[in-house]
């Protein structure tokens, strides 16, 4: 299926491990993130078995000073994925609610799996940004495309950027992303926003796993079109992502914070308009600042720069001292060139 982005930043509410082992959490999580104001409810789509090795080697085990030190791959995958046979009742429940429902395809059959499905939207994970084969396998199914960039070289997002394009499909966007979880504002590096906007001319995001409102709302301020946000029920559930998923209020206060950037970001502007533009009344203009008779000359003390803006503009200030009056003028009088012989 076609999908179109809306016109404004599209809030992405990701469940990802964040439902305890239960699809009714699942469900209830889609109702939340809905009332919170997301647009979209994503998933991840994967088993252990086809994302990793059961294995207990050392490469496969987790001791890089993450969350989930001391487990495996292939542990942290199993408690984690998302049992493919609740795909369709959360989809269900999303579209019910009015929200886009998309995944993150880890495989092949994942891709044939959600394209079945007719999600609108392909997410590739930071992590599957080197898999060429899985990107053009989802590329080739004529879907929007999502690519997380987090762990990504250069070389390496246009080598993905490539694969969809070989696939005729142009509908990519890219998630700025930190590798981090949680993440770090001072890691953030919000500024490549504008530059692969400008570099690449593609939609650009922002996969956000800071803690608070702050790093999305500025890369909105930057040009994100995307905001993605791992979105919890309540952390009292638990799991591998609660620590840095936003709650129901949270995630609504982000919200509200990305459409008051978007209502101040408006367009480029060449003067006053609105409110702004009626208050030009209140500005500065030169007014006679005492009685004076015909004949009389203006000068400093009785030809003054002051608000409101009803006389003549102050740029006229020089040009009009030593000018005589036509007629007569009271203090107050907005100065206009009728005025002056």
């Amino acid at each position: 299926m076609s999908f179109t982005f809306p016109d404004h930043v599209f809030m992405v509410a990701e469940l990802s491990a964040n439902h305890g082992g239960s699809l009714d959490i699942c469900l209830e999580t889609v109702r939340a993130a809905a009332a919170a104001g997301a647009d979209a409810i994503k998933l991840q789509t994967y088993t252990a078995d086809g994302i990793t090795l059961d294995c207990r080697t050392p490469p496969f085990q987790i001791q890089d000073g993450t969350l989930w030190d001391g487990t495996t791959l292939h542990a942290l995958y199993l408690e984690a994925q998302t049992p493919w046979e609740w795909h369709a009742p959360i989809q269900a429940e999303a579209h019910r609610l009015g929200l886009a429902f998309f995944s993150s395809p880890f495989d092949l059959a994942a891709v044939d799996f959600l394209d079945a499905m007719d999600v609108p939207i392909f997410k590739i994970a930071s992590f599957e940004i080197a898999d060429i084969p899985l990107i053009e396998h989802a590329a080739s199914k004529g879907r929007a495309m999502i690519i997380s960039t987090g762990i990504a070289s250069l070389g390496e997002i246009e080598e993905a950027i490539a694969a969809c394009h070989r696939q005729g499909n142009h509908d990519i966007t890219l998630l700025k992303c930190t590798s981090a979880y949680p993440a770090l504002p001072s890691d953030a590096n919000l500024a490549t926003i504008p530059v692969w906007a400008r570099t690449f001319g593609l939609r650009i995001g922002l996969s956000d796993h800071t803690t608070d409102d702050a790093v999305a709302i500025a890369a909105v301020a930057l040009g994100a079109r995307v905001i993605e946000k791992h979105f919890i029920l309540d952390r009292a559930i638990g799991g591998p992502d609660a620590s840095f998923s936003l709650t129901p209020d949270a995630f609504a206060a982000l919200v509200k914070g990305v459409r008051v950037a978007e209502q101040a970001i408006g367009e480029v502007q060449g003067g006053p308009s609105g409110q702004a533009l009626i208050n030009r009344r209140f500005g500065r203009s030169l007014f006679v600042a005492e009685d004076m008779k015909a004949g009389e000359v203006l000068t400093p003390d009785t030809l003054r720069s002051v608000r409101p803006g009803d006389g003549l503009h102050p740029r006229h200030y020089r040009d009009l001292l030593g000018r005589r009056l036509r007629v007569d003028a009271v203090k107050g009088t907005p100065m206009a060139w009728s005025l002056l012989d």
